[in-house]
């Protein structure tokens, strides 16, 4: 889990837009950034299997 720190920092405009991170907004994780979706691959796989996401599926083949 994200430190509550840098989930606020990730929230303030930094000094250079290059220096920007994308963080998810429900858990603060940092890596797996899903940017279609605004959030990480373990956020939308919970949601998607609660079906709280629209339009998603799970596929079966």
């Amino acid at each position: 889990m994200a430190r509550k720190a840098m989930r606020h920092k990730a929230t303030l405009a930094p000094k250079f837009e290059v220096r920007r991170h994308n963080r998810c907004p429900l858990c603060g994780r940092v890596h797996a950034y899903m940017r279609m979706f605004d959030m990480c691959r373990c956020c939308f796989r919970k949601l998607a299997r609660e079906g709280r996401i629209p339009g998603v599926v799970k596929s079966s083949w």
